[in-house]
């Protein structure tokens, strides 16, 4: 249990002070009784009653009095908070090398299939979002209870060029921001001259815990799906520092083999973009109908989504195919779950006290009546 007013503990004095108030009062009572030559008379006289009774009501208060100190410093526990009041947004890449067909029948098909089982084995309740990324970063669905329109989207996702990874966590971190007020949104964030996202040498992992660690995290968090590397817009591990300054996790998820083959995308995986390919086997779409591409955009960029995942306290997984990515995405709500927060719980203290006051009040005047 923690404090987000310690300086008010002192108050804890107030009970002890009263205690020391109520025995000294109690010896001197003692000091002047009455002498009487004879005590048994006396006793006889007297209605039978238990000794500890006239010290209970007192008792009663002086605990309240410790419980409304303890209030007034306002305590805080960490709590499990329920998977229901949780959102997950999912960041798909649709970059076209999603296309890859070393994941039958290619990667983008195998991760909508994966999606499509993690979304319907979800708890009634669970808020899911989808952003998709190639060259730039959508929210295509906020964070909805309604998988039917998660699903729709999901299966009319195209792909484009270009990979932005940095840019799809930010995407997320503002679809979280809509839905929590605990999170701030991102804003614009420029990109730095001359880097264009691209990263030229492995990041260097994290040596100290996330910004706000220490308060603990945001039950929502962000499960980014992704098969290459980043070729533009914010860098990767710089939209991780955002997303942990506002205490948000990321779960990178690098998807694909390490010996990438052609690119083989559908009409409706292409969505007859603007460059005119509408298949694989049509004119303009050589590399898309079983040619090859460069292989460093084919093969997930490992080190940086670690440092991404480290960054944000999240964990990194890797899924080679199909079945691994299902088994991965299916893992994931288990650190939900078990996701605690800190719950101030003043009003459980100052409630308890106050029906220490009224019993002590009641026993006071049923066992010593003023009449």
């Amino acid at each position: 249990m923690s404090f987000a007013w310690p300086l008010a503990l002192p108050l804890l004095a107030l009970p002890v002070v009263l205690l020391a108030a109520y025995l000294r009062q109690l010896r001197r009572r003692r000091r002047y009784a009455v002498r009487h030559p004879d005590l048994d008379l006396v006793r006889a006289a007297l209605p039978p009653r238990a000794r500890w009774r006239p010290h209970l009501p007192v008792a009663l208060l002086l605990v309240a009095t410790a419980l409304l100190a303890l209030a007034v410093a306002r305590p805080q526990a960490m709590v499990a908070v329920p998977q229901s009041r949780t959102s997950i947004i999912l960041a798909l890449d649709v970059s076209r090398s999603m296309c890859a067909t070393d994941v039958s029948p290619n990667r983008l098909a195998a991760a909508q299939s994966a999606v499509r089982s993690f979304v319907e084995d979800q708890a009634a309740g669970t808020r899911i979002g989808l952003v998709v990324f190639s060259g730039s970063a959508a929210l295509v669905v906020p964070p909805t209870t309604e998988s039917d329109t998660l699903l729709t989207a999901l299966d009319s996702v195209a792909t484009g060029r270009g990979t932005a990874i940095g840019a799809a966590v930010l995407a997320s971190v503002d679809a979280i921001a809509a839905v929590n007020p605990q999170v701030d949104p991102v804003g614009d964030v420029p990109t730095p001259s001359g880097q264009n996202g691209r990263t030229t040498a492995p990041p260097a992992m994290p040596t100290t815990p996330p910004p706000g660690a220490s308060e603990g995290y945001v039950s929502d968090i962000v499960v980014l799906l992704t098969d290459g590397a980043n070729t533009r817009g914010v860098l990767p591990v710089d939209a991780a520092t955002i997303a942990a300054e506002r205490r948000i996790r990321v779960y990178p998820i690098g998807f694909g083999t390490a010996n990438p083959t052609s690119l083989v995308c559908s009409a409706a995986q292409l969505g007859g973009d603007a460059f005119g390919e509408t298949g694989p086997g049509s004119p303009g779409n050589q590399g898309l109908g079983g040619g090859t591409v460069p292989r460093n955009f084919l093969v997930v960029d490992e080190p940086t989504l670690r440092a991404v995942a480290a960054t944000t306290g999240g964990s990194y997984h890797s899924a080679a195919d199909a079945g691994q990515l299902t088994q991965v995405l299916h893992d994931l709500p288990r650190d939900v779950i078990l996701q605690q927060e800190h719950i101030e719980i003043t009003a459980y203290f100052s409630a308890v006290a106050a029906l220490l006051v009224l019993a002590g009040l009641v026993l006071s005047v049923r066992w010593n009546p003023l009449s």
